[in-house]
C-alpha cells in the first residue's frame, strides 16, 4: 500500500533529514520503492550542476528508484536564511500552488513510501500571505514531526502538535531526536510527551557521531508508519 508524509520539525537543525533518510533507508532495506521530495531548500552549495542542498542530496541517495534532483529540490536558494527571504533576493516568489505542483510530480511516481521534508518549523514563511504549513495542508498529507530532545521541546512540540490539528490535518507520529547529548531529565520528557502528543512514538534517534541513514534506520519504526492509517 503507498504510503506518504510530510516531515516537519519543532526548529530548524532538528533532524528532519536524519530521519526522513533513516526512514527511507529503513524501507530499501525492506525492498520497497522510496521517493522524497525537498521543494525549497537554502542553504545550498554552488556546484557545475547547479546549486545543490545538502539535505536534499541526503535524501536524494535513498530514493530507489532514483530520481533527478531537479524534481526533489526544484526550488533552491544560496543564502542560508529563511526560504521566503532568499527567493525575494533572487527575484522569485514563492506560492503553495507552485510547490506542491512540484510535489504532485514525486507523488505520481507511486513510490511505496514518499516523503515530503518541510524547512524549518512548521509556520516557516513561503511570502507574506502563506507558509509551509499551507503545503501540507493543500496536499492533505499527514505529518511526522521530528522533536529536537533538548530544553524547551515540550513547549515546542506540543504548540507544533496544536497548530497541526489546528490545520486540519493528522499528526501520524512523532520521533525523538537527541540532540542535545546533556539534556537534564530526558526521560521525564520523553514521558510526557508520549502522554501528551496523542500520536505513536516511531522511534528514539541518539545522538549519533555520524548520523547516516543506515545507522538510524534501525532505531526507527516504520512497520508503525506502514501501518498507519
Amino acid at each position: 500500500m503507498k504510503r506518504a508524509f510530510f516531515v516537519t520539525g519543532t526548529d530548524t537543525d532538528i533532524g528532519k533529514t536524519t530521519v526522513a533518510a533513516g526512514l527511507l533507508h529503513a524501507a530499501r532495506l525492506r525492498g520497497l520503492s522510496t521517493a522524497a521530495a525537498k521543494p525549497v531548500a537554502s542553504g545550498c552549495e554552488p556546484t557545475s550542476a547547479g546549486l545543490r542542498n545538502g539535505d536534499a542530496l541526503a535524501l536524494q541517495a535513498e530514493c530507489q528508484p532514483p530520481l533527478p534532483y531537479e524534481l526533489i529540490n526544484p526550488f533552491a536558494f544560496a543564502p542560508p536564511i529563511a526560504p521566503h527571504v532568499a527567493a525575494r533576493e533572487a527575484g522569485m516568489a514563492l506560492d503553495v500552488p507552485q510547490l506542491a505542483t512540484a510535489v504532485r510530480r514525486v507523488l505520481a511516481r507511486g513510490a511505496d513510501l514518499t516523503l515530503v521534508e518541510g524547512a524549518g518549523g512548521w509556520r516557516v514563511p513561503l511570502s507574506d500571505s502563506a507558509d509551509l504549513a499551507d503545503l501540507a495542508v493543500a496536499l492533505r498529507m499527514p505529518i511526522i514531526l521530528v522533536v529536537g530532545l533538548r530544553l524547551g521541546c515540550l513547549n515546542h512540540a506540543l504548540l507544533t502538535a496544536e497548530a497541526i490539528r489546528a490545520d486540519g490535518l493528522r499528526l501520524a507520529g512523532w520521533v525523538a531526536n537527541e540532540v542535545d547529548p546533556g539534556m537534564a531529565r530526558r526521560e521525564e520528557n520523553l514521558q510526557e510527551l508520549n502522554v501528551r502528543l496523542g500520536a505513536p512514538c516511531l522511534g528514539r534517534v541518539p545522538r549519533l557521531p555520524c548520523a547516516e541513514a543506515a545507522r538510524v534506520a534501525p532505531c526507527l519504526d516504520l512497520e508503525a508508519l506502514l501501518d498507519d492509517g
